[in-house]
Order: structure tokens, then C-alpha cells, then sequence
């Protein structure tokens, strides 16, 4: 018995630094009483849109720039590369 409180409280302890409690006195009492009984809910609806969100830019971030350099011509690549260059000798100075 005792091992298990000792770990469901090793959990709790755990999930408060991450879990941001309610202002008020009472939800911030059943929030508390739900994370170390664990049934509290671990994701919230904001957290699936931010999911979903960051995995959707990140295919746009994939397909992005070997999209741009498809459409570039080889002088603009080389006027880009000339410029980027030029950035990073003068970050030297």
C-alpha cells in the first residue's frame, strides 16, 4: 500500500509542474484531488488543435523550400547565395 501512494504521489508531484491549476480555490482543490487519483484528463481540446497545427505547418515547412528552389531560376539562386554570403561575412566585422 504504502509503495503505491508513494507513487501516485511521485506522479502528482510530477504532473503539477506541468499541469497550470485554476485561480479558484475550489477547482484548484478538485483539480489537485483528480491528478493524484489520475483521473484527470491529460489533453484539452486546445491541446489537440495546437497538435494538429504544428504537424500541418510542419508539411508545409517540408514541401516549402524545395518548392521555392524549383521555382527559382539559376541566377536568382546564385544572387540569393551571393546575398546570404555577404550576410554572414559581414556578422564577422
Amino acid at each position: 500500500m504504502l509503495d503505491r501512494v508513494s507513487k501516485s504521489f511521485c506522479t502528482f508531484a510530477v504532473m503539477a509542474k506541468k499541469t497550470k491549476l485554476p485561480a479558484d480555490t475550489n477547482k484548484r482543490a478538485k483539480s489537485i484531488v483528480d491528478l493524484a487519483t489520475g483521473e484527470s484528463k491529460e489533453t484539452t481540446p486546445q491541446d489537440e488543435v495546437k497538435a494538429a497545427a504544428a504537424a500541418l505547418g510542419r508539411l508545409g515547412g517540408l514541401k516549402g523550400g524545395k518548392a521555392r528552389a524549383a521555382k527559382l531560376s539559376d541566377k536568382r539562386k546564385k544572387e540569393i547565395a551571393k546575398k546570404a554570403a555577404a550576410a554572414r561575412w559581414n556578422k564577422r566585422k
